[in-house]
């Protein structure tokens, strides 16, 4: 099943990702996102909308709380949000790997491992 899954600024100033139902208009299986400073940049941490209190992705938010819709989520963050959500490790550079018929396929496969 295929989530559509966004990334959302709400009214409190924090930066949300979920997965998106559009015929309520919310946010479901919310988590925060954090950016943490280190010594070589920054770091973006993804924890449970609501974390300590809630340890599990099972948060919803209204879609009256969006003050910001974000047009497009990056692809780097929506496989973070499903690693982080599902405990599931998305495949990525799989090398010399390949699933299809033809020689040395080119395009990424996208398999979760």
């Amino acid at each position: 099943m295929a989530y559509d899954i966004r990334l959302m600024k709400l009214v409190t100033g924090e930066l949300v990702i979920g997965k998106y139902d559009a015929e309520k208009d919310c946010l479901n299986e919310v988590a925060a996102i954090q950016s943490i400073p280190t010594q070589q940049g920054v770091q973006m941490v993804m924890l449970p909308y609501g974390y300590p209190f809630e340890p599990e992705f099972t948060g919803s938010i209204a879609g009256k709380n969006f003050l910001y819709r974000y047009a497009s989520t990056p692809k780097e963050l929506q496989d973070k949000y499903i690693e982080a959500s599902s405990n599931l490790t998305v495949a990525g550079g799989l090398g010399k790997l390949q699933f299809s018929s033809e020689p040395f396929a080119k395009t990424a496969s996208g398999l979760i491992k």
